[in-house]
C-alpha cells in the first residue's frame, strides 16, 4: 500500500527520504576493469560466459546479423521506431550551436569552437529488459553532434545475439559499430579499449549498479554523462484528473524497478484516497506486478499538500527525473519549477510520451541531481576551443599589466613572458 503523508513542516525529512538498497560493489567493478584493462577480449568474453551465459566467437555485430534482426522486426514497429526518431531528431537539431568570434578595434582577436567528440559510447542496458528506446536517445544527439564514430555495447542473450529490436533501433538511428558486450566490463571496454572495442571520449546510457559504479570508476579516462539512479516519477493532480489515469502515471515507472521512486503531490484528501485505490486495483493487472509492487510500498507516496503551490514547492525539494503537471494551466505552473528533469504539461501528457515519441530525451538525471545537471542532448557530445590573437600592437599595449598581474601571484615566469617580447626596444 502507498504511504499517504500529510504536509508540514515536521515531515517534510520523511517526504523528501527514498529508500535505496545500496549495495557496495565497488570492489567487484574495479576487479572487473583491471581485468579488461590487462586481458581485453579475452576478459569481455569471459565475463559474457560467467554473467550473460553467452559463449561468443565475435564481439563484433555483423551486418547480415543487424539485417537480419531488421527483417524479423514487425513492420508496425520499423515504423514508429522512424516517426520516433524523426522527432527525436527535430528536437535535438534545435540544440546544435555554433561557436562565436569576437574582434576588437585593437587587433585582438577571441573566439570559441564548438566540436564533436571523436568516438562517442552509447551502453544500452540488456536484463530485465531491452529498451530500444535507449538507442534512440543516445544515439541520435550523437550523430546529430557529428562524431566521427557512434559505438554501441549491449549484453547477448545466452544465444549470443542481441535483441531484434535493439538493432531494429540502431538501423534506424544510423549506428553501425554495435558490440555484444554489457556490465561493467562493457563500460570498461569503451573507456580503455580492447583488441576489437574502440576506446571511445564519451560514455553514454543508464545501466544497472555495476555499470553506474564503472562510469564513475572511468571517470576522468573517459567522460560520462551522468551517474542514473532508479527511475523516479512525481506526479502533481488536482481533483478534476481521472484517479485511474494518475494511478496509471504512476506505475509507469514503478515497473521499471523495485526501487523505483513514484510520488503523487495533489490537494486533495478525497483524490489522494482515490488514487491509493486505483493502485491497489491496477497493480495485480501488470506484466511486472511484483517489481510494482515491491517499488510502491517501498517508496511509492502520496503527499497532500495545502495547495497546489506548495505542491510545487515540494516538487521542486524533490527535484524529480519526471514531473507531470496534470493542472488546468499547467504553462503557469512551468514558470515556478525549478529542478525537474523533463516536465510533462495537462492533463493529456504522461510520462511514457517522452519516454518514446515526443522527441525529447528520456535519458534524465535523477536522485535529485536536477538541481544541478541536465538531460542527455547534443550537448554531451561536443566540447569547446577557445582561440587568442593579438598582432605585437595588441600585446604591448597591455604586457605591464600582464606582467604585474603574474608577480602577483608570485608568477614570474608567466610576466617574463609577457615582456620579453618589448626588451630589446627599452
Amino acid at each position: 500500500m502507498i504511504q499517504i503523508i500529510k504536509d508540514n513542516l515536521s515531515k517534510r525529512e520523511e517526504i523528501f527520504s527514498v529508500k535505496e538498497a545500496r549495495v557496495d560493489v565497488s570492489a567487484t567493478v574495479a576487479e572487473i576493469i583491471a581485468k579488461v584493462r590487462a586481458e581485453g577480449d579475452a576478459a569481455l568474453k569471459y565475463y559474457s560466459e560467467k554473467f550473460d551465459k553467452a559463449i561468443l566467437s565475435d564481439l563484433r555485430v555483423s551486418e547480415a546479423e543487424i539485417e537480419e534482426a531488421v527483417a524479423s522486426v514487425e513492420p508496425e514497429f520499423i515504423r514508429i521506431l522512424e516517426a520516433a526518431a524523426e522527432n527525436i531528431r527535430a528536437f535535438h537539431s534545435l540544440q546544435k550551436r555554433e561557436g562565436f568570434e569576437l574582434k576588437r578595434e585593437n587587433g585582438v582577436i577571441v573566439g570559441q569552437r564548438v566540436t564533436p567528440v571523436d568516438v562517442a559510447g552509447i551502453y544500452v542496458p540488456g536484463g530485465t529488459a531491452a529498451y530500444p528506446s535507449t538507442v534512440l536517445m543516445d544515439a541520435i544527439p550523437a550523430v546529430v553532434a557529428g562524431c566521427a564514430r557512434v559505438v554501441m555495447v549491449t549484453p547477448p542473450s545466452k544465444d549470443g545475439k542481441v535483441n531484434p529490436a535493439i538493432l531494429a533501433a540502431a538501423k534506424v538511428a544510423g549506428v553501425k559499430e554495435i558490440y555484444k558486450v554489457g556490465g561493467a566490463q562493457a563500460v570498461a571496454a569503451l573507456a580503455y579499449g580492447t583488441e576489437t572495442v574502440p576506446k571511445t571520449d564519451k560514455i553514454v546510457g543508464p545501466g544497472n549498479a555495476f555499470v553506474a559504479e564503472a562510469k564513475r570508476q572511468v571517470f576522468g579516462a573517459v567522460s560520462i554523462d551522468m551517474i542514473a539512479g532508479p527511475s523516479e516519477i512525481l506526479v502533481v493532480a488536482d481533483a478534476k484528473n481521472a484517479p485511474k489515469d494518475i494511478a496509471a502515471d504512476l506505475l509507469s515507472q514503478a515497473e521499471h524497478d523495485k526501487m523505483a521512486s513514484a510520488v503523487l503531490v495533489t490537494d486533495s484528501e478525497a483524490f489522494a484516497e482515490a488514487v491509493s485505490q486505483e493502485l491497489e486495483r491496477q497493480i495485480p493487472l501488470l506484466e511486472r506486478a511484483e517489481i510494482a509492487r515491491t517499488s510502491i510500498d517501498t517508496n511509492g507516496k502520496i503527499i497532500i499538500t495545502k495547495d497546489l503551490d506548495a505542491a510545487i514547492e515540494i516538487a521542486n525539494g524533490i527535484a524529480p527525473e519526471h514531473l507531470e503537471l496534470c493542472l488546468d494551466e499547467p504553462f503557469k505552473y512551468l514558470e515556478k519549477v525549478k529542478h525537474a528533469g523533463s516536465v510533462f504539461l495537462g492533463r493529456n501528457c504522461p510520462e511514457a510520451i517522452g519516454d518514446y515519441f515526443a522527441g525529447t530525451n528520456h535519458t534524465l538525471p535523477t536522485s535529485g541531481t536536477a538541481r544541478f545537471s541536465s538531460p542527455l542532448s547534443v550537448e554531451d557530445f561536443v566540447k569547446t576551443t577557445q582561440y587568442i590573437y593579438y598582432d605585437r600592437e595588441a600585446l604591448g599595449k597591455v604586457a605591464e599589466d600582464v606582467a604585474y598581474f603574474a608577480k602577483k601571484e608570485g608568477l614570474t615566469a608567466h610576466a617574463k613572458s609577457a615582456v620579453c617580447r618589448f626588451e630589446e626596444e627599452k
